[in-house]
């Protein structure tokens, strides 16, 4: 076994495995969740999996192709309509650290769902690869994973945070923030299995 494989037995890299897959799980569950218990949850889990991925050990890629990929498109799109339709009007906020700000005079809309939809993908499919069990793969995901919160899913989980503290903690009287969206009958579900 090469000493770069031990990598993925590192205590933290352990640690942030279980945190992506409970971040994961709770995602694929949460279809017809009450917007106050879903965002409740995720304001707690969102800055768990930030610390634990900003604690990852440095790794270096081993293999000479990118591992195998999980989330399609079909999985994506039914999981951020979920979110979506959760949050309700409270899916959109307006982005600052996006670099075309400083080009543009008007705020740009971003949503919570295709945020936290982007991190999911890029996580289940780290999820997926490790569940593998090969370790030269486990190795590629784990660096993958991390270039990738470096440069995309990091910044966007703190922008989704201060969406969602905002949701949680400034949204005084919004009597919508317990209805349960099951109701109507409008409801998606995401499948585990990739078909």
């Amino acid at each position: 076994m090469k000493k770069e494989s031990q990598v993925i037995f590192d205590r933290d890299a352990v640690e942030f495995v279980t945190v992506a897959a409970e971040f994961c799980a709770f995602l694929e569950k949460s279809n017809g969740m009450e917007r106050a218990r879903f965002v409740d949850t995720l304001t707690k889990i969102l800055p768990l999996l930030y610390l634990k991925a900003s604690m990852l050990p440095e790794v270096e890629m081993m293999g000479e192709e990118l591992p195998e990929t999980y989330v399609t498109e079909e999985i994506y799109e039914i999981l951020r309509m979920n979110i979506s339709y959760i949050l309700a009007e409270k899916d959109d906020y307006l982005e600052v650290f996006l670099p075309e700000m400083a080009y543009s005079d008007t705020p740009i809309k971003k949503n919570v769902s295709e945020d936290l939809a982007d991190i999911y993908q890029d996580i289940k499919d780290f999820i997926f690869v490790f569940q593998l069990g090969y370790n030269e793969t486990m190795n590629d995901a784990l660096y993958l994973c991390k270039e990738n919160f470096s440069s995309l899913w990091g910044q966007k989980l703190v922008n989704t945070m201060r969406a969602l503290h905002d949701i949680k903690y400034n949204a005084v009287g919004d009597e919508d923030d317990n209805y349960n969206y099951t109701e109507s009958g409008d409801e998606f579900h995401l499948d585990d299995e990739n078909d």
